[in-house]
């Protein structure tokens, strides 16, 4: 095979950050879960078209960044003479339009909400270096996946996705606001880490009786791999921050696979730990940031 394709095929591997669409998939399927599961017609789209938003937002967020990759990711893509400037905009935006126009497949309210998600997208990837609060723009795009999946299922849009969606957001706003340090070399402060914390008192608060017990299993298991990934926050020098975020992102699988657990058919347990396998194989070959 032509060595020229592949590494073209590389070029958009790297920039549709591929790796993470596990986590993706995961987030499409417990909000699918706790909006009362069913109506699988509407599965292929959910997960045609939030893949597509996905890879679009991606594509942008280089498009958008490119004057700063020039200055401190000269090896990204763009900056590297990978890809012109003007392919990343069009695979990005012809991404978010395939995405939204699958999404309004479903139905009137899953279009609408395809759009607020969409708009949550192109706002994070416009302004995330230059305001502060953009983690939580990154929080609201993964709570928004829940919500846009839990209108799609049997009971539609309940308080399910949504609490779950919130939890997820802090987790991802916590990992995102540790993220912003990927390209500097300052210290890497504790408070975010609190936010990494969200889904297990959550998890704690809400699930009682006989559902306690797979629930505290998972709860434990998330902590490990916060602990595990964050370790070297606390250990002082030089902290590769890329590898730490790498790993809170395969993390994400771990959040949703808490979410659902008490009601968890068996054969859903087995999916998740192949998710997150999946997100941790394909970083080893795609970056994750």
């Amino acid at each position: 095979m032509n060595r020229g394709f592949l590494h073209q095929i590389r070029t958009l591997l790297i920039l549709g950050r591929v790796s993470n669409l596990p986590t993706v998939w995961s987030n499409c399927l417990v909000g699918w879960l706790l909006g009362g599961g069913e109506n699988y017609a509407n599965l292929p789209w959910l997960f045609s078209g939030v893949t597509a938003l996905y890879l679009g937002g991606m594509f942008l967020n280089d498009a958008f960044d490119v004057d700063f990759d020039r200055q401190h990711r000269p090896e990204r893509p763009v900056p590297s003479g990978a890809i012109s400037l003007p392919a990343v905009w069009g695979w990005g935006l012809a991404w978010l339009v395939l995405g939204a126009l699958s999404l309004m497949t479903i139905g009137k309210m899953t279009g609408a909400l395809a759009l607020v998600l969409l708009l949550c997208i192109v706002l994070y990837d416009a302004t995330h270096k230059v305001i502060t609060a953009s983690p939580w723009l990154m929080g609201a795009c993964r709570f928004w996946i829940y919500v846009v999946a839990g209108s799609c299922a049997s009971w539609g849009v309940n308080g399910w996705p949504i609490w779950g969606g919130v939890v997820l957001a802090f987790y991802v706003a916590g990992l995102s606001h540790i993220a912003q340090l990927e390209s500097s070399r300052g210290r890497v402060p504790y408070w975010p880490l609190s936010l990494l914390a969200a889904p297990v008192l959550l998890a704690l608060l809400m699930d009682a009786g006989e559902n306690r017990v797979p629930a505290l299993w998972l709860s434990l298991v998330l902590v490990l791999w916060i602990a595990r990934c964050a370790w070297p926050i606390f250990q002082g020098g030089g902290v590769n921050v890329g590898r730490i975020v790498s790993g809170l992102l395969a993390g994400v699988v771990l959040v949703d696979w808490l979410a659902v657990a008490p009601a968890c058919p068996f054969a859903l347990h087995a999916v998740f730990l192949i998710l997150f396998a999946a997100t941790l194989g394909l970083q080893r070959f795609v970056p994750a940031t």
